[in-house]
Parts: C-alpha cells; structure tokens; sequence
C-alpha cells in the first residue's frame, strides 16, 4: 500500500530572528493606476489593491480568458494543437489587417493550425486569431462568449461579464483587476506547458515579425509574462508576472494614460512587492534533508537529498509562521536506485504552501537476499502500514 508520509524537517521562524532576517512592517505604496492589485501566485494572497474590484474595460488584457478557455480544451483533448482552424472573413474584417487592429496578418479563408493562432492571440494580442479560436470551438463568437461567461461563473469571477473574445470595445464588457489576476494565476497554475508561450519575445506569421507587447520581459529580473492592453475607453493596463528566489507574483493595472506611464507603474509595483521579501536559502544543492524507512533493502535507510539550491523569498508576516516539511511515498521498497524523485519539500507560512522543492534518494539499496528478513519486513509493512 502506497502512503503519504508528512515528517517537519525544521522551523525556521526563530533563525529569522537571530540572523536579522525579519523586517519591518510593509513599507507604505501608492500606485499612479487608478485601479491595481499585486497577488502571489501560488497562494493567492494579495499584497496590495486599490480598487481592485471595480468592472472596467479590460481592452486585450480579456485576451487571458479566451486563452484559458483553449488551453483547457487542449488539455481535455477536444482540441489539438496540430488541428487548423479557418479564418473567416469575419475574423478577417474585424481582426485582420484591414482592421486597423491588432493582428497576426492571416490571410482570409486560410487554414491556422490552434497552436499558432493561440501565439497569434498571446505574443501579437491578434484578433483575427481570437476570432477564429472562438469561432472554431463554438461554430460562432457569440456561442463562445457564452462559455467565457460560463467559465467566468466557476473560477468565480464575480466583477467580469464577457462580450467578446478579443476585448474589442463593448459597453458590456467588462473585468476588475482581481479577476484578470485570478485568470492569469489560474493560467500559470493549471497550464504551466503553454504559460511558457507568454514569454516567447515574437512571432512570425504571414512573412510578418511582431514583438511581444509586454515591455516587463526587458525592464523587470523573472518577468516571463502576460498581456497588454488599450483601447480609448480602457486606457492602458497590463498583467504582469515575474518569478524571484521561488516566489511568483502577478500584478495587473489598468486605466493608465500613456505607454510610458503603464510601463513604470507596473514596473514600480513589481519591484515594490520584490521588495517586500527576504531571499532565504532553505537548503544548499546534494544536501541531505531527512532518511526514509526501507522496506526489503540490505540498508534499512536511504537518504533523501536535493539536487539543485532551494531558495524562498518571504514576507515578514510569513517569516514568524514559517516552516519547512518533507512529503514522501512510501513505503519504499529495495531495490532502491539513486537520485530517483521520492518526495518534495514544502516552504509552508500560515498554513499555505507558498515554494515546493523535489527530493531525490541519496544512495543505492540493494534488495536483501535473505528470503526470512524479506518475509518480516513484509509482515511489518501489513501490521504497520508502511
């Protein structure tokens, strides 16, 4: 019988005391952005909002829930990222060139395959490329829209109501910066194989190189991400995310009134949240962390180490509830070969995991060759569980 065994390796919320690690209360910030919210992505918590709940237009930065809604549909099969998808004339009139819009340039009635109008919609905030996502899942943008709402209502989207696929202006369609957060977070934690596109610096279709819009990926250290947006009404946001010392946050920004003025606000609320933090190195890389029991081996242990430095940023809330576990399967069972994954390590502050970190077998264990000592460990295993 597989078990999860759950061993607390060490507190280490007195050795950030008695290294001088703790800071002081969170220094006070104030964003230019009339509307923001700064999140982290693993647990969700939100380190600073200012009106973060209010619906307004969210321009392109949308584009993140018809991203998710092909992203889930990859996953489940429904769709193929091989599968090509027509660009209609519709997607063509209102997303493609003639539009004025933003496009990836397919050309009217071609055939795209889903992976590339997905990097169409992510790197170049493509329309025509949204348009035919929708349209090839849905049959129309209007039945599409309606899984966007329906989407919306399970992530528990409460300040969102969606009315297109492209955020094309639309009285009725609207987003408040924690719900993009939400999306993009969902994104980043449910589909880490195509999170990865948001980072990809350009694309190339129809003979055309465009750049990726997110000026964060030059200007901020771990930046891999997300969406720009503008239209009149919205004015200028953005959805950012960067990754330092094995924290992720997502920030997002909206109605700001110039490209300059969105670039350094989002750069200053980042960086502000970095700030917020202390690195700590939780363990040194081929350290051993903790030994397993084994079951059937010549050793009746095996070490279990890493393989590579685990580092954690945190909170000075975070450093006076913080502590460090080890998960592993067991029982483990000889033959035992070394630097095979048995378990993960997890950085824990209130309860919530906020960084995890794998662990590997340290050494060899031979399986015993006593048929009796086999037997009682065998009987062990029955009478103990493991």
């Amino acid at each position: 019988m597989i078990r999860t065994f759950r061993l607390i390796v060490l507190f280490i919320c007195t050795l950030f005391v008695n290294t001088g690690l703790a800071q002081e209360d969170t220094v006070a910030f104030s964003s230019a952005a009339p509307t923001a919210i700064l999140i982290d992505a693993k647990t969700g918590e939100v380190f600073y909002e200012k009106d973060a709940d209010r619906p307004v237009p969210p321009a392109s930065m949308s584009k993140l829930m018809t991203q998710l809604l092909i992203f889930d549909q990859l996953k489940s099969g429904k769709l193929t990222e091989e599968q090509e998808l027509l660009i209609s004339e519709d997607a063509w009139r209102r997303g493609g060139g003639v539009s004025g819009s933003s496009t990836m340039y397919a050309e009217v009635n071609s055939k795209v395959s889903v992976i590339n109008l997905l990097r169409g919609s992510i790197i170049q905030s493509a329309n025509d490329a949204c348009i035919a996502l929708a349209e090839g899942v849905a049959g129309t943008e209007a039945a599409f829209v309606s899984m966007l709402n329906e989407k919306a209502k399970v992530l528990g989207l409460k300040n969102s109501v969606l009315a297109n696929s492209t955020g094309l202006p639309d009285p009725s369609h609207v987003m408040s910066m924690r719900d993009l957060a939400n999306v993009a977070r969902h994104i980043f934690l449910e589909h880490p194989k195509y999170f990865k596109i948001y980072s990809e610096p350009s694309f190339t279709w129809n003979k055309i190189e465009q750049k990726n819009r997110n000026p964060l990926l030059a200007d901020i250290k771990g930046s891999d991400g997300m969406k720009t947006g503008y239209t009149k009404e919205s004015g200028y946001g953005l959805v950012g995310t960067a990754d330092r010392d094995g924290r992720r946050l997502i920030m997002v920004v909206g109605g700001l009134t110039s490209i300059n003025e969105r670039r350094n606000e989002a750069s200053k609320l980042l960086e502000w949240g970095y700030r917020q933090f202390k690195p700590f190195e939780v363990y040194d890389e081929e350290v051993v962390v903790s030994t397993a029991r084994v079951w059937g081996g010549e050793s009746r242990w095996v070490d279990l180490k890493t393989k590579t430095p685990f580092k954690v940023a945190l909170s000075p809330r975070e450093q006076a509830t913080v502590e460090v576990k080890l998960d592993y399967s067991g029982p483990l069972m000889a033959p035992i070969k070394k630097d095979i994954q048995v378990g993960i390590v997890r950085i824990l502050a209130g309860g919530n995991t906020i960084a995890e970190h794998p662990v590997f077998t340290g050494n060899d264990v031979a399986e015993v060759k006593t048929m009796w000592k086999r037997a009682m460990d065998s009987l062990m295993i029955i009478v103990m569980g493991g």
